[in-house]
């Protein structure tokens, strides 16, 4: 039975790293002693190796040691063992880009299908969708395809910020991107805000955290789905 946590952010305003969602992991991560961590979005350029220490440090509250999947001679072999795994945020063009470079999308795909436990956080999140075509990130490279993990059978657009009134930016606001999507693509979108996180058992999947969520459906109107509701679609 699929076992994952698909959050918007890693880090909300005031707090550290991962620190609004220990309560949760506490408990998600509770039987785990090692964890998998997928480091390849590189938020800020940052190298493999300090990204992994940052999550080192913040699993250390729970007492889950933390490996970087680059530290193994075989990926492939990494995934097919890891007790658990956490994909953390960055540029999800290149974190696409690495799962089909090494070859573990497949593999990916099969343990936590198969009930390995998952995190994701913001380009971690994006890949669980169907594709990752609703990500907000610069394409500064061009994966072999934008189809990722389809733990969810919607997308995911990560730190969803809703209109503000009276603002005088003249850029698009992430509705009307999502409607211009809606255009040419069928697949339902939910606009994740910060602070926010889907918890997935099996088909059940459940919104939690503070804020309400917003699910774009093609040539629908948009809903908002409120804390602790179950996502239908």
């Amino acid at each position: 039975m699929k076992k994952l946590i698909i959050a918007s952010t890693s880090t909300i305003h005031g707090s550290g790293y991962l620190d609004y969602l220990v309560p949760t992991l506490s408990d998600f991560f509770k039987n785990v002693t090692t964890l998998l961590f997928i480091p390849y979005a590189r938020p800020s350029g940052i190298s493999y190796d300090a990204y992994t220490e940052n999550a080192k440090k913040a699993f250390a509250s729970i007492d889950v040691a933390v490996q970087g999947i680059h530290e193994f001679e075989d990926p492939k072999e990494a995934i097919q063992n890891a007790e658990a795994i956490f994909t953390g945020g960055g540029n999800t063009f290149e974190l696409v880009n690495q799962l089909y470079k090494t070859d573990i999308i497949s593999d990916l795909k099969e343990v936590v299908e198969r009930g390995t436990p998952y995190l994701g956080t913001s380009a971690g999140s994006n890949i669980c969708g169907l594709t990752m075509m609703n990500t907000n990130d610069m394409p500064i490279v061009y994966p072999p395809s934008f189809d990722t993990l389809g733990y969810i059978p919607f997308n995911i657009n990560a730190h969803y910020l809703d209109p503000v009134a009276g603002t005088t930016h003249m850029g698009e606001t992430r509705e009307t991107r999502i409607k211009e999507y809606h255009v040419f693509n069928a697949t339902p979108v939910l606009g994740l805000r910060e602070g926010s996180w889907l918890e997935v058992y099996g088909d059940t999947i459940v919104l939690k955290g503070e804020f309400s969520a917003r699910l774009f459906q093609a040539n629908k109107k948009a809903i908002e789905i409120e804390n602790g509701s179950e996502v239908h679609l």
